[in-house]
């Protein structure tokens, strides 16, 4: 440590953001609608799409197809995620995260009114890229911006909006679609995130330099001490064909698109697979918001891991945490099974987005991170999105999603080997120079 009575920032827990909240809440809110508009929001929209819109379908059968459009979707994503990537380098965090959330919000909309399976995988495929462009994207350039060091404290803050979607956004699509129809119930959320999105374009900064402070908020002093330059050399550090030839950028992208296939998998069915367990589906339906509450403690608890222990350990804390509760939901296969698992993936969850910006930046640093992210984000999607296959395949030949749960056990232990192959500080330069004061 530089100094016995100054933590280096890269240390420091303490949730002294300034300014850096309003980057902070706009991250929650995008992450509020990317778990509402295509994940936890399916748990209702695909069953309630198909009774409207199912035409005496057996939804035994449909349902699995309309999975395994969700995983053709998000291949599509992959290609649109690598151009919305180039164009953040054009634009910035700002502008592409509020103009893919209003378009996000108006694709929303339209899925809502589809009536076929062509209109239903379209709107679907839309909502997908737009939600995860701003949300992931563009909002996840921004808090790599504004917290380089603390970005593990302020994800631990920014993903309570992947709880909160979890623990509200069912129950309430689920009663507008109830009180008002699957068309006009999804137009309503659909309003308010082009509304958000119009007011982020005004308020909203690139870097905290524009708002006249320094990264991390700290003082001028400690940022020329403690960070290192914007560019190496006046030139970006990273380009496309750097980075598809650096081993790092497809450990991060295989191991995060893991742990969002997991996630994914999990909480897009977990209503479903509490059904099976014996739930009523009123109750499995409060058991989600149950899971999804705990969760916010998981995102602070696990964040303030990272910023105190670092990326690495937190997230192998994490991979063990997580196999146990899926492995409690297997192996117990009731409804004790599912009480403990909803507590402990509650956790899992919380921390499971975190690490979608904290392990890149930790390892890439904050320097051209844009263009990493235009790479890293479309690789980790194409990983991700197996999800829907393994949960359509373990219906198809199973009729239950409980063979899925041992398949994710499985890749969390893979994950657990990944993490420990690569030095996940390595090209960091904010890091390098601690380790020079330090030194």
């Amino acid at each position: 440590m530089a100094d016995n009575k100054q933590k280096l920032q890269s240390e420091n827990t303490k949730s002294n953001f300034g300014r850096g909240w309003l980057i902070i809440f706009y991250s929650m809110i995008m992450f509020f609608f990317l778990i509402g508009f295509s994940i936890d929001g399916q748990n209702i929209v695909i069953d309630q799409w198909i009774n409207a819109n199912g035409g005496g379908a057996d939804p035994a059968e449909l349902k699995p197809q309309l999975l395994k459009l969700a995983m053709y979707a998000g291949f599509i994503g992959v290609v649109a995620y690598f151009v919305i990537g180039r164009i953040l380098v054009k634009v910035g965090g700002r502008a592409l995260s509020a103009v893919c959330l209003a378009l996000a919000g108006a694709s929303y909309i339209y899925y809502g009114h589809s009536t076929t399976t062509t209109g239903y995988f379209i709107g679907l495929t839309l909502v997908t890229v737009f939600i995860n462009g701003a949300a992931y994207i563009g909002g996840g350039n921004l808090v790599t911006q504004w917290f380089p060091k603390k970005k593990g404290l302020a994800n631990g803050y920014t993903t309570m909006g992947h709880n909160l979607g979890s623990a509200f956004y069912v129950p309430l699509i689920s009663g507008l679609i109830g009180a008002f129809g699957i068309a006009k119930g999804m137009t309503m959320p659909g309003i308010a995130a082009i509304i958000i999105a119009v007011i982020a374009y005004f308020i909203v900064r690139n870097t905290p330099q524009e708002r006249g402070m320094y990264p991390d908020n700290v003082s001028k002093e400690v940022y020329e001490a403690e960070y290192a330059q914007e560019t190496e050399n006046g030139e970006p550090r990273w380009t496309v064909a750097k980075l598809l030839k650096t081993k790092e950028m497809w450990f991060v992208a295989i191991i995060i698109g893991i742990n969002q296939l997991v996630t994914t998998g999990v909480m897009s069915q977990m209503v479903p697979r509490n059904i099976e367990l014996g739930f009523a589906p009123e109750k499995a339906v409060w058991l989600m918001t149950v899971c999804a509450v705990v969760g916010v403690c998981g995102s602070y608890g696990f964040g303030w891991l990272d910023q105190k222990l670092g990326v690495k350990k937190a997230v192998i804390m994490f991979l063990v945490w997580y196999c146990a509760a899926l492995a409690v939901n297997y192996v117990l296969n009731s409804m004790l099974g599912g009480y403990i698992c909803v507590a402990m993936v509650g956790v899992a969850i919380g921390a499971a987005a975190n690490f979608m910006t904290s392990l890149p930046a930790s390892v890439f640093g904050r320097q051209s991170f844009d263009v990493v992210y235009s790479i890293y984000f479309p690789v980790m999607q194409i990983v991700l999105m197996m999800n829907y296959y393994i949960n359509a395949k373990a219906l198809e030949l199973t009729g239950s999603l409980r063979g899925a749960y041992l398949v994710f056990i499985g890749l969390l232990v893979v994950n657990v080997v990944l993490i420990n192959c690569f030095d996940t500080k390595k090209y960091n330069l904010d890091y390098k120079r601690e380790e020079e004061l330090s030194a």
